[in-house]
């Protein structure tokens, strides 16, 4: 249980950050905050300032634009994130990728573990390191735990893209960037992704840029 003296500061640290109008400022690595990890979500804002503290990240991540957002990306140290994903691309990437449309969900304290032992890789970005994409290999399945924004229990399987996006952003409440994780060898920038791999899935960049797929 978290202690009056726990809560009070970051009560106060979300209450600056939502000062003013619009989107929030979102933090680079580099940033102690997202290395850090996070505290478990236990009361420390109340049901009216979660509330408004969740809305800032999903206009956040809409603004951005982007498929998930973390609280420790707003300089927030706290387990909440947050995903969406409207998934407007087309057909071949869709099948390849397994990216289906996903609602907005709020995700409180979550934990993932691995169902299976399939794991596929695919070029992935983050909002906290603009600018550069890198290969990343992930369990194609995993069950996820958590609570919603209004304290019910979430325990679900996730496939495809959709399991990504909930590994990625509760990776980030463990202080982990998608980095950690990348082939590094498959390091792009915007620029190249662009001109050079747009396909599906990355085999043509792995046999260009030397590195193994799983």
């Amino acid at each position: 249980m978290a202690t009056p003296s726990h809560r009070a500061p970051l009560a106060e640290l979300v209450e600056e950050l939502l000062a003013t109008d619009g989107p929030l400022p979102i933090v680079a690595a580099g940033e102690p905050v997202l290395r850090r990890g996070t505290e478990p979500y236990d009361g420390q804002l109340d049901g009216a300032l979660l509330s408004r503290f969740v809305e800032a990240l999903r206009l956040t991540m809409r603004a951005a634009p982007g498929v998930g957002l973390a609280a420790p990306q707003v300089g927030v140290p706290l387990r909440i994130a947050v995903v969406e994903d409207p998934a407007p691309v087309p057909e071949e990437v869709r099948l390849a990728r397994g990216r289906v449309p996903q609602p907005f969900r709020v995700l409180v304290n979550p934990s993932y573990e691995p169902v299976g032992s399939e794991r596929v890789a695919f070029f992935e970005g983050c909002l906290s390191v603009p600018g550069w994409q890198a290969v990343v290999a992930r369990p194609a399945e995993v069950r996820l735990r958590c609570e919603d924004e209004n304290g019910r229990a979430v325990d679900e399987a996730f496939t495809g893209w959709p399991a990504r996006i909930v590994q990625h952003e509760t990776d980030h409440l463990d202080g982990v960037l998608y980095l950690d994780r990348a082939e590094l060898r498959s390091l792009s920038s915007g620029r190249a992704m662009a001109e050079r791999w747009t396909q599906p899935t990355p085999e043509q960049a792995a046999a260009s840029l030397g590195f193994e797929l799983p």
